[in-house]
């Protein structure tokens, strides 16, 4: 990545005439690939909050139709509703997935960008300071929670269409 990420043709020396100007430009730059960062991390959240709100009316809908409906209303009628949120539930994981692999990149970026400035404050010091993600004492990240709901999500409508399927 590192000979991706510095244009050859722009350099400490191409900025002979201005040289503080070339650290500008670095800072210029980390603080648009932190900002974009920021950007991916709301879209992400807010994608989480829309699949939530989704799925927890859908449980709600299942929840009626168990109260009231079950008895008169042919089994399949419910069951197709549940496939489909079940296949909503993968298209959110991955979804997720995608938004992760998405900051993943921007964070490796941003560490180089680091790297041409005077601390390492963001991507080295603080992610170090919290484990690396692996001590959870110090630090549980999101994603792992992130994509742990959608399978459950999965996994109690399995359950209910399997509950369903099976009862007289």
């Amino acid at each position: 990545m590192e000979n991706k990420l510095w244009n050859e043709a722009t350099s400490i020396p191409s900025y002979s005439q201005q040289p503080s100007q070339y650290q500008e430009h670095i800072l210029e730059q980390y603080k648009l690939c932190v900002t974009m960062a920021d950007q991916v991390s709301a879209r992400r959240n807010l994608a989480n909050v829309f699949f939530a709100s989704i799925n927890t009316t859908m449980l709600g809908v299942i929840a009626f139709y168990f109260e009231k409906l079950q008895t008169p209303s042919p089994k399949n009628l419910i069951t197709i509703p549940i496939l489909g949120a079940i296949i909503l539930c993968g298209v959110w994981w991955w979804i997720i997935r995608s938004y992760r692999q998405l900051n993943a990149a921007k964070f490796k970026v941003i560490g180089k960008l680091e790297e041409r400035l005077p601390a390492n404050a963001f991507v080295k010091t603080e992610w170090v300071e919290l484990g690396e993600g692996k001590d959870f004492k110090k630090y549980t990240p999101l994603s792992i929670i992130e994509n742990t709901v959608p399978i459950l999500f999965t996994i109690l409508y399995a359950v209910i269409a399997f509950y369903n399927l099976s009862t007289e």
